[in-house]
């Protein structure tokens, strides 16, 4: 049923394995390279220029045609205005998952079957569907169920959490049965061990080697304000914009013995509430409201007004380990905004960034994170549990 592939290629070795496997396995394969960001280094070079040598490099090596696509308009327009905007409202946002959302799993979705008229896509991202890593377990009466990889530390369902579960019907992850380790070692025997060597990328794939406060500072004017002690509620320190700063990050206040660390941001004020020391409980969240729910799973849970609560599994990190939780439709009516009752409470816990949700072998979706509530919110907590009584 599925002949003709079209794979992502980054310039990395997950996409290369990935066309090679296809390959091996009998597909037609077209490789295409997605230019999603047009800038320049210190140094004159773009930034995605390495990524496409390597792209070319690897094509080269496997035999296979590469094309590229040029999305740096949308890229800007869906992923790095709404970047920014989160940022001047005091939010974390996660450009990740908003690239898969928006670029990967819709426009270059999009243009390998509509245009290209290809059978599916394919990418090296470490998931896994119930269809099969070839999708060769494909049923046009089965609903698709995005499953966690072998490899559990490389797991990226988190970052596809917020894709439409259409997609998925039509989307090969050729490395959801390896190890990390086994890429490489296949990397080594087709040919492609320079890019074994190549250094992974990390962080905002557009902020890159620089810092970050002064990547920001291109984008967002500076607007100082004042570093609140979170219990005293005495100034300790001044900052220049909250878009600087993310919950739970340090602050290097002179004069002081132990560390700040941000708790709290006020965009009304322009006030950072920071607590005195890395354990203080105001970092630590159990209690979460949550907005916009992105559900993967084959049915919403909350589908009918009388809906139970959801126990399932929780993470707003990638690589943190999953935390136990229930969720609760935020009203009778509402099936987008849900609230959400961690088992152990976090540290951390950042608005703008993603509460993704799992089952033991399953990622069931995501909802974007507006508000993280500690216990020693006496008033919050109260609001809390009147809005769960009447829900």
């Amino acid at each position: 049923m599925f002949k003709k592939v079209v794979v992502g290629i980054s310039g990395g070795v997950d996409s290369a394995v990935s066309a090679f496997l296809l390959k091996e396995n009998g597909y037609k394969v077209l490789g295409v390279f997605m230019k999603n960001w047009d800038e320049f280094d210190e140094m004159g070079r773009c930034s995605g220029e390495q990524d496409l040598l390597d792209a070319e490099y690897t094509c080269n090596k496997l035999g296979i045609e590469l094309r590229q696509v040029n999305y740096v308009k949308e890229y800007w327009n869906s992923v790095f205005t709404n970047f920014l905007e989160d940022y001047e409202r005091g939010l974390t946002p996660n450009p990740d998952i908003l690239c898969n959302k928006h670029i990967k799993f819709d426009l270059f979705h999009k243009h390998a079957l509509e245009r290209l008229g290809y059978d599916a896509i394919a990418t090296g991202h470490y998931a896994k569907t119930n269809f099969g890593p070839f999708l060769e377990n494909y049923e046009e009466s089965e609903d698709v169920h995005l499953l966690i990889p072998k490899d559990t530390f490389k797991d990226q369902t988190f970052f596809l959490s917020g894709i439409r579960r259409e997609t998925l019907r039509r989307t090969m992850f050729p490395l959801g049965n390896y190890l990390k380790s086994e890429v490489k070692e296949i990397a080594k025997n087709c040919g492609l061990e320079r890019l074994t060597q190549k250094r992974e990328s990390t962080g905002i794939c557009f902020v890159g080697n620089r810092d970050f406060k002064e990547f920001i500072k291109e984008y967002i004017a500076s607007k100082p304000g004042d570093f609140v002690d979170i219990d005293s509620n005495m100034v300790v320190g001044h900052h220049e914009g909250i878009h600087q700063w993310t919950v739970g990050q340090r602050c290097r206040l002179k004069s002081f013995r132990k560390p700040y660390y941000v708790a709290q941001k006020d965009v009304t004020t322009n006030t950072i509430y920071v607590a005195y020391g890395h354990e203080h409980p105001s970092l630590y969240s159990n209690q979460i409201f949550a907005t916009n729910i992105n559900w993967l799973c084959s049915e919403n849970p909350f589908v009918k007004s009388n809906s139970p609560p959801l126990r399932c599994r929780f993470r707003f990190q990638h690589t943190k380990p999953l935390v136990d939780c229930t969720i609760y439709r935020k009203s009778p009516n509402n099936k987008t905004d849900v609230i959400v009752m961690l088992d152990k409470p976090l540290r951390a816990v950042t608005p703008g960034q993603y509460a993704v949700f799992y089952s033991d072998t399953e990622c069931l979706g995501s909802s974007r994170i507006v508000e993280a509530i500690n216990n020693s919110d006496h008033k919050r907590v109260e609001n809390l549990k009147n809005i769960l009584e009447n829900s």
